[in-house]
């Protein structure tokens, strides 16, 4: 695709972690889609989860989630999936990211069109959400996947709960599927140090998450975060979506944390990024560390501020988004 292509990125989240078959039937399914580009894929088996990205021409794009949840009507059984993520689904979340060249409404317009054939095909429910709510209620995808899959049933014959495409009851092995149009976040994670409890970090995801606690607000609007146990860290962390990363500084969350969790009485000891990140929200994270700077030094100092070699070594290049579509294209190119 040239530069002037319109881009749109597509970041699904399935719930399947654990099964190497299956990962790599969605792999290929994602890969061999004329025009769309796997990006990067993040496998949590504690979770039971991975994180699909991947970006190209939209028809490509919304063709490769197509063919996601083809795979998944073949190889997933929620009635037997157990893990530390909420999920409401098999695809449990499919958001689409307007990169270049297409606008907001477009990709809205664009997921209904998605919505109404893989509903058609697999007799699945579907909620749309954020920049493709059709009520108030759906925009927040927490408020959506409240209930998560074992309470779909009843969830789906609550008033004001029926699917935007699709029966009003769950799929029996798919659940139901959450689609929407929605700017970049970023998710990310903030390890606690081995020992630290669940109720310590769930203590801490309260603090700083911009919705706090029944009691008082939260320290960050525009930030998401719930305490959890990861099974092969073997220890807690504390989950964050930074849904409004061009106003909130990855550093500034990552700092607070450090002192808050000390008030705890345990410490934080390092993070996890999900998936890509814009070049530009990495390299924020360095502002006030280093000075007059390459762009290359200034994403070395944010991998470093922010811990992100901690858990295993964390190479920028290949997890900036920028940086990794050009490589795909690059790479695309010289094989044609």
């Amino acid at each position: 695709m040239s530069e002037a292509d319109p881009l749109l990125e597509c970041v699904v989240n399935v719930s399947e972690g654990r099964n190497p078959e299956t990962l790599e039937a969605l792999s290929r399914a994602i890969a061999g889609t004329p025009g769309c580009y796997l990006l990067h894929r993040d496998v949590g088996p504690g979770a039971h989860r991975t994180v699909f990205t991947f970006a190209g021409k939209p028809a490509a794009v919304w063709e490769a989630a197509y063919r996601v949840y083809a795979v998944a009507s073949e190889r997933i059984d929620m009635r037997l999936h157990r893990g530390s993520h909420p999920r409401s689904g098999a695809v449990d979340v499919c958001p689409f990211v307007p990169v270049s060249g297409i606008s907001m409404e477009e990709v809205a317009a664009g997921t209904q069109e998605l919505a109404q054939r893989v509903t058609e095909r697999f007799d699945l429910p579907i909620y749309l959400y954020a920049g493709s709510a059709r009520v108030p209620d759906r925009f927040n995808l927490a408020d959506v996947r409240r209930g998560e899959y074992e309470g779909l049933a009843e969830k789906l014959r609550s008033p004001g709960w029926e699917p935007d495409f699709g029966p009003s009851a769950p799929h029996p092995t798919l659940g139901v599927t959450i689609m929407g149009a929605r700017p970049f976040l970023i998710a990310w994670n903030i390890n606690l140090e081995p020992g630290a409890s669940l109720l310590q970090a769930r203590q801490l995801a309260a603090r700083l998450r911009g919705s706090g606690t029944k009691q008082r607000p939260g320290l960050f609007p525009g930030l998401k975060a719930i305490g959890w146990f990861i099974d092969e860290y073997n220890r807690c962390q504390v989950s964050c979506n930074v849904v409004d990363p061009d106003s909130l500084s990855l550093a500034r969350v990552y700092l607070t944390a450090v002192n808050l969790a000390q008030q705890l009485g345990t410490g934080v000891t390092g993070s996890e990024l999900i998936g890509l990140i814009p070049a530009r929200h990495l390299r924020a994270a360095a502002n006030g560390f280093c000075i007059e700077a390459s762009p290359e030094e200034e994403m070395e100092t944010a991998v470093s501020v922010l811990g992100l070699n901690e858990l295993r070594p964390f190479s920028w290049p290949d997890r900036v988004f920028e940086t990794v579509f050009r490589a795909a294209a690059q790479t695309d190119r010289r094989n044609r």
